[in-house]
């Protein structure tokens, strides 16, 4: 093409180069009257007369400024009655250079803009061959001067993404000029489902659906070469993907699905919106040599797991480990832009995002206020009934409390975790006490004497934990409490130290040789909290046996309590725990002798372990037995033999009773 004379009009030059037997025909006066406006300055008339490329210009432009103007009436269609007149215009290669007068006819008429974005598209679908050079300048101006109007309007006349509208988003996405703010506006719109609502300049208001957005995305990860700025912004592209997975499970608005149906048709898809994200998901994956994670989800089924509600914590956990396998930095950058969004609001897809956070919580480099802004959304999830929610936030406060300064701030959270203890799950009792013994371990944290009261109260039945981590770290926790409290709260405190006793000294025997020396040592701090120099020399000579003889002699009131207290140990899974309860039975039972009641309970527990799966234990059952039985017979003689000799004097009581009387009488006389 010849290079433009610098003195004629654009629109003139293109004209005369065109002329030909592929012009257009000139313009029916009809046609011209009705594009001239009712007015016309007589100067400008003998402008037309004395230049007659002048005057095409001028009605053509005419024509163009009246063709905008439809253009904007036009509600339902770019092709509606009132712009049929001029569909020959999407048909000529002159409408390429009307591009240009459309953008200085509107650039200072915001309100035309997305008239002239709908112009760009339809004469994209009628010319199919290279267009690109002829629109895309004007495209780029358009956009930089108002791009909220083309991305808004382009998304509203072509949210299927057509080819047209494809070549449009290439010719934003890959200019420096525009990629940033179309890929922000991208990201706002697919991150708000199930629509995002924005007003152009035109007034209107219509809801453009996140879903065409995500249609866009998945056209532009298909070129062979995907724009710089989508790697740019990855980690936000990356979440908004995730969330348009997380919302399609859960809720499909009937316009979603309307829309998602043109879609199939038109690109041939044959999945659900959901797995149409996930499809997605995976494309930005592979395109950043991630085909690794993308195969190890499928793999260990992560990308079902993603695509049911129930699930989607777990599978973005595997997510993120696969992730981090691969790029921690990328991870680092993910889990801090969904740090941001958390620490802004509670939203519906917080569970799954702290899952995803919580798993490369270790990798990423908290300052003190990134850390803070954790510690409130692990503390939010803290407080919810949910127990999955509970269990996210106890790993993600295992991984805080290295940070010296945040301890101080978790110290608030102790009667929260307190009640978490009598969870049944032993995953969660076993974090939970690892996140206490931390904080009470801290010796720059100073925990009140009635919370720590109350703390070593609750830790009592976790003595006895089936969990052996959870029981050994419960009995180091305990012997640290006694140890803080040993000298302020003695009184209180000196009747929980009671109820330890007896789980302390069964586990002494535990198989579990962590659990036996942490029972020993916690033994020994409660023998000097008593200043009982018996039970500690006991305990320090290994003479456990006698440890019942001692008890029992404490506070003999005590013995059918402490008999209760031991009758469950009879039936412990570990031989060594039996044994001893049944030694302890024993010694317990010789101190309630005359007490029917607990003495049949004895009876029964020892009869019931003389079937014991082990010899040792069972043959130690019957001969306890028996002694018992043995010495409540011979107490019983004793007791006829008295019973005998009362008898005796009752009968002879009329004999004595006057030889009573009469030495009194006698002695009154004297």
């Amino acid at each position: 093409m010849e290079q433009r004379p610098p003195t004629m009009p654009k629109l003139a030059w293109v004209n005369e180069e065109e002329e030909g037997p592929g012009a257009v025909p000139e313009q029916q006066p009809a046609e011209v009257e009705q594009a001239q406006p009712l007015q016309e300055d007589a100067a400008v008339d003998r402008t037309q007369e004395q230049d007659p490329t002048r005057g095409r210009f001028r009605r053509t432009a005419q024509m163009v400024s009246k063709f905008i103007k439809r253009i904007r009436e036009e509600e339902t269609s770019i092709m509606g009655t009132g712009v049929r007149a001029y569909s020959h215009i999407f048909k000529t290669k002159t409408s390429a250079a009307l591009l240009d007068m459309l953008v200085e006819e509107g650039i200072s008429s915001p309100e035309k803009v997305p008239a002239m974005v709908r112009y760009i598209h339809q004469w994209l679908l009628s010319n199919e061959y290279n267009p690109e050079y002829n629109l895309s300048r004007t495209l780029l101006d358009l956009t930089e001067a108002y791009p909220t109007d083309v991305v808004m309007t382009l998304l509203r006349v072509a949210p299927s993404c057509d080819r047209a509208a494809m070549t449009m988003w290439k010719t934003l996405m890959c200019s420096f000029r525009t990629a940033k703010t179309v890929m922000l506006l991208l990201l706002d719109v697919l991150g708000s489902w199930p629509e995002h609502s924005t007003r152009t300049s035109d007034g209107d208001a219509t809801d453009v659906f996140a879903l065409a957005a995500t249609v866009v995305m998945w056209k532009i990860l298909q070129v062979p070469c995907v724009p710089h700025v989508v790697t740019v912004y990855l980690p936000r592209l990356f979440v908004n993907l995730l969330f348009q997975v997380f919302f399609s499970t859960v809720e499909m608005p009937e316009e979603i699905n309307n829309l998602w149906r043109v879609c199939q048709e038109q690109h041939g898809l044959a999945t659900d919106p959901n797995r149409f994200a996930v499809q997605t998901l995976k494309a930005l994956l592979c395109q950043l040599d991630y085909e690794d994670v993308v195969v190890a989800m499928e793999n260990k089924c992560g990308w079902d797991m993603l695509l049911c509600a129930d699930t989607q914590h777990n599978a973005m956990g595997l997510l993120a480990r696969e992730m981090s396998c691969v790029s921690i930095p990328m991870c680092s950058r993910i889990a801090l832009h969904l740090l941001r969004l958390l620490s802004r609001e509670k939203p519906r897809w917080d569970l799954p995002a702290t899952a995803f956070l919580v798993e490369v919580l270790e990798c990423l480099d908290l300052s003190k206020r990134g850390a803070n802004r954790v510690l409130k959304i692990l503390s939010r999830h803290l407080r919810s009934e949910c127990r999955e929610r509970h269990r996210l936030a106890l790993r993600g406060l295992l991984e805080l409390v290295d940070y010296p300064s945040m301890t101080k701030r978790m110290s608030r959270l102790t009667k929260r975790l307190m009640e978490l203890l009598w969870d049944t799950d032993g995953n969660i009792a076993l974090m939970t006490v690892m996140v206490l013994s931390s904080l009470i371990l801290d010796k720059n944290m100073l925990i009140s004497s009635p919370i720590a009261l109350q703390l070593a109260e609750v830790l009592l039945p976790l003595l006895d934990n089936d969990d052996s981590q959870v029981q050994l770290l419960s009995i180091l926790l305990f012997r640290e409490l006694v140890t803080f409290l040993m000298e302020k709260e003695k009184k209180v405190l000196r009747r929980i130290v009671s109820q330890s006793l007896l789980p302390l000294f069964f586990h002494c025997h535990d198989k579990n040789r962590r659990v036996a020396w942490a029972s020993r040592e916690t033994l020994l701090s409660v023998a000097k909290f008593l200043k009982s120099s018996d039970l500690e020399n006991l305990v320090k000579n290994k003479k456990l046996w006698m440890f019942g003889e001692w008890l029992l002699a404490e506070d003999r009131s005590q013995a059918a309590e402490h008999l209760r207290r031991a009758l469950p140990y009879l039936y412990s899974p570990q031989e060594p725990l039996r044994e001893a309860a049944v030694r302890f039975i024993g010694i317990a039972g010789r101190r309630l002798r005359g007490q029917q009641e607990e003495l049949e309970l004895i009876y029964k527990a020892l009869e019931d372990m003389a079937e014991d799966v082990s010899p040792e234990v069972s043959n130690l059952a019957c001969q306890t037995f028996y002694i018992l039985q043995a010495a409540e017979r011979a107490r019983f003689s004793v007791f006829r033999r008295l019973q005998y000799r009362l008898s005796w004097a009752w009968k002879t009581r009329p004999r004595r009773s006057a030889l009573g009387w009469l030495r009194c009488w006698r002695s009154a006389e004297s």
